[in-house]
């Protein structure tokens, strides 16, 4: 038992020592912060053109009396777009920041 305390008590010690480091930004940080917000405006830009073109193809479709094929293009769009835009709510609940 004395030896369970002994070993409690030097890790108690060892990270009382260590402390809580305090966050900082990385050096170029606003550099890819900016990236992220160029990638962030490019997701929505083709996300809006894709609706646009699938609505246009469907129309098209409707009008021609073709296979209706763009509902799937429509729908593809606007899941890969609202997987997109919560991408970063998902990575911060995965990561916990």
């Amino acid at each position: 038992m004395s030896m369970l305390l002994a070993v409690h008590d030097t890790v108690t010690t060892v990270v009382a020592q260590i402390g809580n480091p305090t966050p900082e930004t990385p050096p170029v940080a606003d550099k890819l912060m900016k990236l992220v917000r160029y990638f962030n405006w490019f997701v929505l830009l083709s996300g809006v053109t894709a609706i646009t073109y699938g609505g246009g193809r469907f129309a098209w479709e409707k009008w021609s009396g073709g296979g209706l094929d763009s509902p799937k293009m429509v729908a593809g769009a606007m899941i890969g777009g609202a997987t997109a835009t919560s991408a970063g709510t998902i990575m911060n609940s995965v990561i916990g920041a």
